[in-house]
């Protein structure tokens, strides 16, 4: 029998395996200290706090029809209107408080400048909301 860990040839103290049991150890820990501190963190204080009743505000906005025929009169909500007339109620419409919604109606036949005329007044005023009505090809 040798006293020197070095003096046999035979690696009996040599372990190839890791050691679970302090792995296991401190997981059981671990779940005994969530499961102790889990209730304590979800204790709520109950507090009095006042109530108030806010509804959405369900406003729709204006709809405003302009709408320019095939010999290019232009009608505001079906009123025939002329070109300053038109700019100073897209101007108005642009001022209100929600804006209304321009739905543009123009005729096919319509040049396109009349449109573009609009567009670019409706631009101008600061009208963000603009729509264009169509109407579905007949087959």
């Amino acid at each position: 029998m040798a006293m020197s860990p070095f003096a046999g040839d035979e690696d009996d103290g040599l372990m190839n395996e890791i050691n679970m049991t302090p792995l296991v150890d401190v997981m059981l820990v671990l779940l005994i200290v969530f499961m102790v501190t889990i209730p304590v963190i979800r204790h709520a204080v109950k507090i009095d706090l006042p109530h108030a009743s806010s509804q959405k505000e369900d406003t729709k906005p204006v709809q405003v029809t302009v709408s320019i025929d095939a010999e290019g009169n232009v009608m505001w909500n079906q009123q025939k209107i002329s070109g300053e007339a038109l700019q100073a109620k897209i101007a108005a419409a642009a001022q209100q408080n929600p804006q209304p919604e321009l739905h543009l109606d123009a005729d096919r036949k319509v040049a396109y400048e009349k449109v573009a005329q609009i567009l670019s007044a409706a631009q101008a005023t600061g009208l963000t909301r603009i729509g264009f009505v169509t109407v579905p090809l007949q087959r």
